[in-house]
């Protein structure tokens, strides 16, 4: 026998008398260790002291998660504790990404007014809008070219399409009022029975039919009929937070958005063709008559798929937020019935035909109606469809000192690869700017030289700059900023204002409108802040 076996031997018999667990116990035991070795060095990091060059990181157990949960849930609690605790500007983790957040007014300056070149927004947005919309357009192309393209579907933006539009709006829900099932009361021609419709799915169909038939002509709006619902909702239902975070997963949601976004392309690229080979047919001046004809500064034209991807986006971008928007306006005006007999009264006062009947609204009148431009500017203080606007840092950028903690005195440094978070609803929600600001009141914007009215003014008439499609208010220091602001504002604002007023005034002057149940909370599971799912009342009046 070997002096090394002799050696081993004991060893041997030893390590063969124990019980080791077997593979899949040792796994099991790893998953389990795992999670809480984790959590544990996640806290010790937390613990470890931080430059003072940075903002305050919000504290949170769960590494990679970080404050999802919390922002998620209700961002408008979550922002309001944060700053009660670090100030106006902090940074939080969300789903792996370090994302901070600048409130106030300065906040939102801050990122609605920085520089593209340093903070983008296609960065953040493209993984979202780029399968709905399509490629080369919006947040798939350079920041030039989107610009561009905005100046291009200005040309249905303008006061003298605006005149028109109002015809057709008030036409279309008319129509939807007489054949919807909802509306079978209505239909039926009773006055004092009461009806009842789904909120959200109403309101979305709406805004697609009035945007199809006003912004994309006759014969796009006669093609979109009821077969293309489904494909509304599988584009619509890829328009999540999951699909912006998670980009590419093998789901059936991703599979129906993608086939979705084929079928419109190739709907609105066939109809392009037939155009093409038939110019001398019956076709509308409308956005896509008009994207045929424009080119880019260098000098060529518009590809037809990008034309397609154009008006998808047009088409898709505008119904959630103005679908987001007329319900909750709908909502607030059923549920103050004074504001609701204020508004018909103020058509009645306006509109009065000698037999009763109230005559067709125009676009000239929309201004001249007080209550209703009150109404609506209320429900956009409170309900702006998007609580959080981001942007991705490109360099690192300095955060102003009268943005840190009221007791720091230090200048914040974002870093390069930061989201930057600007929320102009915190600012529209302030209780130390606006009086009673969880209160939807219409009254406060009836003073001219109010607060309201001059937040206002300073959004829409403050300094003018060009983009590359048109002049508009920068206003990114108003704290009201319904339609976000700088380089990205919406450019499709004032088309937004007279849809959802003259959707009003088609439905207030033909029903009475109650709410069915408890007025909903906020829905902040989806992109657009919408209301939970609910249903309004209905019954038809007197003199409709």
């Amino acid at each position: 026998m070997s002096a090394n076996s002799t050696f081993a031997e004991p060893w041997a018999a030893t390590l063969a008398q124990l019980e080791w667990p077997s593979t899949p116990k040792l796994l099991l035991i790893a998953l389990i260790n795992l999670p809480v070795v984790s959590i544990i060095l996640n806290v010790l990091w937390q613990l470890l002291p931080r430059s003072k060059s940075q903002p305050p990181l919000v504290w949170h157990w769960i590494p990679f998660l970080g404050s999802a949960p919390a922002y998620g849930r209700d961002p408008v609690a979550f922002f309001r504790q944060c700053r009660e605790k670090y100030g106006n500007c902090f940074t939080f983790i969300l789903i792996g990404r370090r994302v901070t957040v600048t409130l106030g007014t300065q906040g939102n300056d801050y990122v609605l007014g920085g520089k593209h070149t340093q903070l983008a927004a296609e960065d953040v947005y493209g993984p979202l809008t780029t399968p709905i919309f399509g490629k080369d357009v919006v947040y798939d192309c350079p920041n030039e070219k989107l610009m561009e393209q905005k100046k291009f579907v200005k040309v249905s933006l303008t006061a003298e399409k605006f005149r028109a539009y109002v015809g057709m709006i008030d036409e279309e829900i008319k129509g939807y009022l007489g054949t919807d099932d909802s509306f079978r009361v209505y239909q039926m021609n009773d006055i004092n029975e009461w009806g009842r419709f789904p909120v959200l799915k109403t309101f979305s169909e709406m805004t697609i039919l009035t945007a199809s038939r006003t912004l994309q002509g006759r014969e796009i709006r006669n093609n979109l009929t009821k077969a293309y619902a489904q494909t509304y909702s599988d584009l619509d239902h890829g328009f999540t937070p999951l699909h912006w975070m998670i980009p590419g997963l093998p789901l059936p949601s991703y599979r129906k958005r993608d086939a979705a976004h084929a079928k419109m392309s190739a709907f609105y690229q066939s109809i392009l063709r037939s155009r093409r080979e038939n110019p001398n047919g019956d076709h509308e001046d409308d956005v896509m008559a008009s994207l045929m004809i424009q080119r880019y500064r260098d000098g060529s034209p518009i590809p037809d798929h990008e034309i397609a991807h154009i008006l998808i986006a047009l088409l898709m971008a505008g119904q959630h937020t103005s679908s987001s928007s007329l319900s909750w306006v709908l909502l607030h005006i059923a549920s103050r019935p004074d504001i609701q007999e204020a508004l018909y009264k103020e058509q009645v006062d306006h509109f009065s035909a000698p037999d009763g009947s109230l005559r067709d609204l125009s676009h000239d009148d929309i201004r001249e109606l007080k209550v209703l431009d009150a109404v609506v500017r209320e429900t956009l203080r409170m309900h702006p469809p998007i609580h959080s606007i981001m942007r991705m840092a490109h360099v690192d950028i300095p955060v102003p000192a009268t943005l840190a903690a009221p007791s720091e005195d230090v200048t914040y440094v974002v870093p390069k690869g930061d989201i930057v978070l600007a929320s102009p609803l915190i600012s529209q929600l302030d209780p130390t700017v606006w009086e009673q600001s969880e209160t939807w009141e219409p009254l406060r914007w009836y003073d001219e030289a109010g607060f309201a009215a001059q937040a206002s003014k300073q959004y829409y008439e403050g300094e003018k700059v060009d983009f590359g499609f048109g002049l508009v208010s920068k206003g990114t220091v108003s704290p009201y900023l319904p339609f976000g602001a700088g380089r990205h504002r919406c450019i499709g604002e004032q088309f937004a204002y007279l849809q959802i007023s003259t959707i009003i005034v088609a439905m207030i002057r033909r029903l009475e409108l109650r709410v069915d149940g408890e007025f909903p909370k906020s829905d902040f599971a989806s992109m657009m802040v919408q209301p939970l799912p609910c249903n309004l009342l209905y019954r038809r009046r007197k003199f409709d």
